[in-house]
């Protein structure tokens, strides 16, 4: 079975097949013809990956499925959130939201934090939403190399090591974005008869 997954992020692309295997064909953006910056000017993770999601099944006609991700900081009031992409500025540039980051979290005791992922399927006509999250802490200085985004800064509960210092299978055994995949691969097992 194809779907889209609506994304040109390598890394996103390889977490998603590494977890989804082949049971399913996983299409980027670029593969359908897509060079557009499909907007993302919401304010919850939910509408956003809808948006994205919409987007595509409208524009080129693919059933499609999309994520949003969210870094949650609790002394933060939840920052970065929905805006983890962009923090630091519209070059969404991971360095520079870490650093931003890390310059807010100075001094700050309470480290808690939580990635959330809601992956939205449009697929036959109807919506589906699926939510994967994971609790952890922010580190205070960057550890690991591997992963992207905000992985070299955040440690998840009962772990030691920071998402960047897992391997890919570790990770995306635990992960939020991991969680909402299985969700989905749930969903899809359940109602595609041949795939």
């Amino acid at each position: 079975m194809k779907l889209v997954f609506a994304t040109n992020n390598r890394h996103k692309l390889e977490e998603i097949r590494d977890i989804l295997g082949d049971r399913f064909e996983i299409v980027s953006l670029s593969q359908i013809g897509c060079h557009e910056d499909i907007p993302e000017d919401h304010e919850t993770l939910q509408e956003n990956a809808l948006q994205k999601a919409r987007f595509v099944k409208e524009r080129y006609g693919y059933d499609c499925f999309a994520d949003d991700t969210g870094l949650e900081i609790e002394v933060l009031e939840n920052r970065p959130g929905v805006y983890s992409a962009r923090y630091a500025g519209p070059a969404k540039c991971s360095e520079d939201n870490v650093r931003k980051v890390l310059k807010e979290m100075e001094g700050k005791t309470n480290r808690k934090a939580q990635f959330r992922t809601v992956i939205a399927l449009v697929m036959n006509g109807k919506e589906y939403c699926f939510e994967g999250k994971v609790l952890g802490e922010i580190l205070t200085e960057q550890q690991g190399t591997a992963g992207f985004g905000y992985d070299p800064i955040f440690r998840p509960s009962g772990f030691t090591e920071s998402f960047a210092q897992m391997e890919m299978k570790q990770k995306n055994g635990i992960s939020h974005r991991g969680r909402a995949v299985e969700k989905l691969t749930e969903f899809l097992n359940k109602t595609v008869k041949d795939f």
